[in-house]
This record gives structure tokens, C-alpha cells and sequence, in this order.
């Protein structure tokens, strides 16, 4: 008889509400951040004892808070303890999401049709005719679906339904919201104490979310590199003490960028957090936006969480990056071609993908410089010009040159051309060398020629 016996789920002890153990490991427990598309870049959850980092450089737009919202909303629907470190935490609680059709202004039934329309809106024209050997192919799609997740872990969210006031009353009476202001500190040391004894009071049977909205900002005082790095530190430290508890924060906008906190400040950032993303908007860059239409934002990964293990779970089990076995038919390229976009309903995480003509409207193509310059050693021959008419258009005059480059070695007078004997002593006249053409085009309006 064997001595050796399979592990079952039974002799295991109870995993709090709201977690799962990670696909990958057996001895990380996993909890969803709300936001699908984002766990299955982080490899099926943000483990717990880890802290994610959330970049948004952007000063018009407050996507690393849309962020947080969602990880507040999920751990305040799961049933887990939820602390809000914020100038006005139960203010920006109040502004958090809900899930469609759980409060009294919308009805179950047309919140799953406002999501179905939604939902068809975001996809292209599906009534395009294509070939009959096509049509029965799976489509192509750009991100992953709450339904591959497991439903109990990532729950579906509205960013037009705010959390229900008796919501938040009844998290305040038992102790499932845990407001910490801000203002009160005069630096950073005084909130991971509070952390810290938050942490400590038997929080063992519950996970327990930390969110950080805007680390940074005005209401923090002063803070400098150092002291942002520090807190950082402190904060991932506090989280590997307690396995139970997880954190998410994002950094003030100023604070994103490597001009801030000097050159090679986000890798930094990224080495002091167990995850770490960056969210590059397209608002300040107009030829972006309309380079790529559909997305608002790069997606750049500076850390994957690896608490137990070597390689993270996301290098094996991710879907948007690539890698896993599912990546080819669910059309994940590799975590350099990542963006997000905001939609009416909800936010997403994608892989990004260029149109049939290379992403624009237009591809235009105007003469080099160096095929413009002239050598002393050739002769010029310009050709007269032509004006070309379009509909609608101006005709536009476009000079085409001609250079003729003639070989040194060919004289003149082809009649005194130098002889060469060959293998029967006979003297054959060499052949002179062709001129090499090279054409160059000149227009006052290059948009008319598009190759």
C-alpha cells in the first residue's frame, strides 16, 4: 500500500470571503481587484500580502482613482474589511461604484439590456458579409471576459451606479469601512502606525483591503522622494507581516513621472511594490488620441506580484500578455502592446491592435533628403512638370528630376574607346556603361501621392 495520499480541500483551513488559491501556487491566496481584464494581468488576482502600484501621469484625468474605486467596490461587495487612507475618505466612498441593478433606480432587467447595448456598441459593425468559410470562426477578441473569471471572485460593476447610502451605513456600523484621514498626520509614519494597529486587532478570519487613492497630493504635506519611498517600504513590510491583508494606491499625478523624483524613479516605485502598472492617458497628446481612437491609454507593467515563487503567475496563466495557451485565441500579443479604455459602463484592459492601413487614414511617403542632393560628378536633366486634378482638389505641380551618374572610365568619343584583348588576342571593343538613374519627387502637396 502507498503511503503517499492525495491533499484535498478538506483538510484545509477555511480561506476568507472573497479569495481564492492561485492556479499557479497552492500556498498564495488571491483576491480580484474588481476589475477582470487587471487580475488576469496579475496572474487570476492580487495576492494577498502584496501591494499594487497604479501610475497615472495625466493630469486631466483620474484613471489610477477609477482604480481604487473598483478595489474599494469589490471588497466592500465580498464582505471583506475595506480601509480608505483619503483627505475625506467616506467622501470618496460615497463616490464609489456599484453593481447595475441593486439599487432602487435600476431595475435588474434594463440594466442587463443597457449592458447588452453597451456591449454591442463597443464591438465593430458585426453585420459586415464576409467570406462563407469565415462565419464560423470564433471572433476575434481584445480582452477577457468577467465570465472566464470565476463569478464569486470578480463581481461585475457600473460606473453609473453609486454604492447605495444603507450600503455604506451598514459597513460604517460593522466595522467593514475603515475611514483613515489624512490630515491628521503630519507625515506618513503616522499612518502606518494606524495601519499597523488596524492590522493587529484579529483580522485573521477577514482579508482586508488597503486603498490609497492619491498618495501625494496636497493634503500629505510636503512629501519628497525619500519619504515616499520610505512609506512604500513600510507599507509592503506591514503586508508581509499580516498575510491576510492587501493594498492598492495610486500616486498623485505629478508624482508619475521620472521628473519628479529624478531619473529612474518609476523603476523605484515599481521595486518597492509587489505590483506595479503605469497608465499613460492619451489626453495630453492630441496626435495620439487620434492615432488610436478606440483606446485612451497605454498600459505599461513595471512589476508582476510573485509572493511564493520565482516566476509570477501571470507569466503562465495570462491571457492579455501573451503567454498562457489561450493567449492565440483570445488574441493576447504580449504586454507591450496593452492599453485601456474608459467606456460609458466600465473600465477595460486590452491588448492593442492596429488597423488593416497601420493605424491612420492616411500613409504618406515624401522624397528623402539625401535624394535630393546633388553630386558635382553627375549630369541634371529636369523634366517638364504636370499638373494633376482631383475631385474636389486644386491641382498641384510635381517635378520629377532625372540624374544621370556616367561612369569615369567611358570616354567621350565612343569611336577612340579603349580596346581589351580577350582569351583568342583578339581586341574587342569595350561596352560603355549604362548611366544609373535615380528620380526624385518634388510636390508643393505630397497628400496626393499615397502609395
Amino acid at each position: 500500500m502507498s503511503s503517499f495520499k492525495r491533499k484535498t480541500l478538506s483538510g484545509r483551513a477555511n480561506l476568507p470571503q472573497g479569495t481564492r488559491l492561485s492556479p499557479f501556487s497552492t500556498s498564495t491566496v488571491i483576491t480580484s481587484t474588481g476589475i477582470p481584464s487587471l487580475d488576469d494581468i496579475l496572474g487570476g488576482g492580487l495576492p494577498l500580502s502584496c501591494s499594487l502600484a497604479v501610475l497615472a501621469p495625466d493630469h486631466h484625468s483620474a484613471y489610477g482613482e477609477l482604480v481604487q474605486k473598483y478595489f474599494v467596490a469589490q471588497g466592500l461587495a465580498s464582505g471583506q474589511k475595506v480601509c480608505i487612507v483619503h483627505d475625506e475618505p467616506l467622501r470618496f466612498a460615497r463616490e464609489g461604484i456599484w453593481m447595475a441593478g441593486n439599487t432602487p433606480s435600476t431595475p435588474a432587467q434594463a440594466s442587463t439590456a443597457e449592458d447588452a447595448d453597451d456591449e454591442k456598441a463597443s464591438q465593430h459593425d458585426n453585420k459586415i458579409k464576409i467570406a462563407w468559410r469565415y462565419e464560423q470562426m470564433k471572433k476575434f477578441q481584445t480582452t477577457v471576459s468577467s465570465n472566464s473569471l470565476n463569478d464569486d471572485l470578480c463581481l461585475s460593476f457600473d460606473l453609473t451606479c453609486r454604492i447605495p447610502a444603507t450600503a455604506l451605513d451598514a459597513a460604517r456600523q460593522s466595522a467593514q469601512l475603515i475611514p483613515i484621514d489624512v490630515d491628521i498626520f503630519e507625515d506618513g509614519t503616522g499612518v502606518i502606525e494606524q495601519i499597523e494597529e488596524l492590522l493587529s486587532n484579529g483580522t485573521d478570519a477577514h482579508a482586508v483591503r488597503i486603498c490609497i487613492p492619491a498618495l501625494g497630493s496636497p493634503h500629505w504635506d510636503d512629501m519628497q522622494p525619500p519619504t515616499v519611498l520610505a512609506l512604500l517600504h513600510s507599507l509592503r513590510r506591514l503586508l508581509h507581516r499580516h498575510p491576510n491583508a492587501c493594498a492598492s494606491l495610486s500616486l498623485a499625478p505629478h508624482m508619475c513621472t521620472d521628473t519628479w523624483g529624478g531619473p529612474g524613479w518609476v523603476q523605484k516605485v515599481g521595486w518597492l511594490s509587489d505590483a506595479a502598472i503605469s497608465m499613460s492617458a492619451f489626453g495630453a497628446n492630441p496626435s495620439l488620441s487620434s492615432l488610436f481612437p478606440s483606446h485612451h491609454g497605454i498600459v505599461q507593467i513595471l512589476t508582476l506580484p510573485a509572493p511564493h515563487t520565482i516566476l509570477p503567475a501571470s507569466d503562465k496563466y495570462s491571457t492579455l500578455r501573451g503567454l498562457s495557451s489561450a493567449a492565440g485565441s483570445m488574441g493576447g500579443s504580449g504586454e507591450n502592446n496593452l492599453a485601456f479604455k474608459c467606456m460609458r459602463k466600465r473600465l477595460i484592459f486590452e491588448t492593442l491592435h492596429l488597423d488593416l492601413e497601420g493605424g491612420v487614414t492616411e500613409r504618406r511617403t515624401t522624397p528623402s533628403s539625401n535624394a535630393m542632393a546633388l553630386d558635382g560628378n553627375m549630369v541634371h536633366e529636369t523634366m517638364p512638370a504636370a499638373v494633376l486634378a482631383t475631385e474636389g482638389r486644386k491641382g498641384s505641380l510635381a517635378t520629377v528630376e532625372v540624374e544621370f551618374e556616367r561612369s569615369k572610365e567611358v570616354v567621350s568619343d565612343t569611336s577612340t574607346s579603349r580596346a581589351i584583348p580577350d582569351a583568342d588576342d583578339s581586341l574587342v571593343p569595350a561596352k560603355p556603361k549604362k548611366p544609373k538613374k535615380k528620380v526624385a519627387f518634388r510636390s508643393e502637396r505630397p497628400d496626393l501621392y499615397d502609395f
